[in-house]
């Protein structure tokens, strides 16, 4: 943890993404998103070009993000939004994602990593690499280092990773001897396990950091109703399905810490936290551990290395 100097904010739970960003204006920001066509992600694209900024948003075609960007435009967006594609189980899609931002020759205000899946009960690898922490940690890893340099040259660049509280899951550490799953494998306790790393991945990357403009938080949306939920076990996805709207979030307020974390000027100077209903939580000692998120850094550069400059 780098900084504790965060102003209180009477932003909360219910908050929505319209509540926290009310009265800012985002004209002249650009913002990369990724999984932008549904959920929380499709919330924070419809907000962001409310406000006023240029939302590359980058769905697993460029023809998703468009019908995604057709679905909630409206006449009184300030912004634009920029389809793209990115295939997150594909590394050389999330070069290519990166190379054509790069290739608009613009920093990048905010870099918002919050595509994701819930893999299955059953392994699925990607190349030797179970699912889940391929493509929501190491994808993301290769797209924050091709870009790193982006974020550093606008005024103030943020890097907002969407964790997960379910990186507090028993049990759950970097598998460094297992990330294959091969040997042992919990579909639950993998997501986890891929939401760990996304939140040692901010933490590690606010330290590399330090001294710059740029900043990196990480943050929990809360349980929200979103696909994310398809591939739970029947035995899981029923009851959520039955009794989700009691204790689930909405989009609405899903998205709210997401867009919080990404413009609040209150944050400007705020680097290396977690965030949860819009305000700073403590995580696991596993996802305090600097040493363990040292070494997951220099494990994804082995295991990406082929795709990063």
């Amino acid at each position: 943890m780098l900084s504790a100097a965060v102003p209180n904010t009477t932003f909360g739970k219910r908050s929505t993404a319209l509540d926290v960003t009310a009265g800012l204006d985002l004209t002249g920001k650009t913002v990369l998103l990724t999984g932008c066509t549904s959920g929380i992600g499709l919330e924070t694209m419809r907000v962001l070009a409310l406000r006023g900024a240029h939302v590359l948003a980058a769905g697993r075609t460029e023809a998703k993000a468009a019908a995604a960007w057709a679905a909630v435009r409206t006449p009184e967006m300030k912004g634009r939004v920029t389809p793209l594609a990115c295939e997150h189980e594909d590394l050389a899609s999330v070069v290519a994602l990166a190379d054509a931002v790069n290739a608009i020759k613009t920093p990048v205000d905010i870099l918002i990593c919050n595509a994701g899946i819930v893999g299955s009960s059953k392994l699925q690898q990607i190349n030797g690499v179970e699912k889940q922490f391929a493509v929501n940690h190491l994808s993301h890893f290769v797209l924050v280092n091709r870009l790193l340099d982006a974020v550093k040259a606008a005024p103030q660049g943020r890097v907002v990773i969407v964790s997960s509280e379910a990186h507090r899951t028993p049990g759950v550490t970097i598998e460094f001897d297992n990330l294959s799953g091969e040997r042992k494998y919990g579909g639950l306790k993998f997501y986890g396990q891929s939401k760990l790393a996304n939140l040692l991945m901010s933490n590690a990357l606010a330290r590399r950091l330090a001294g710059t403009n740029a900043t990196s938080n990480a943050l929990h949306p809360g349980v929200v109703r979103t696909a994310i939920f398809r591939n739970f076990p029947a035995v899981l996805r029923v009851p959520l399905d039955a009794v989700g709207k009691l204790f689930m979030k909405g989009p609405e307020a899903g998205a709210a810490t997401t867009c919080y974390v990404a413009t609040s000027p209150d944050l400007a100077k705020v680097s290396g936290l977690y965030f949860n209903d819009c305000k700073p939580d403590t995580p696991t000692a596993t996802g305090q551990n600097d040493a363990i998120a040292a070494k997951l850094w220099a494990v994804s550069e082995d295991m990406t290395r082929a795709y990063l400059r």
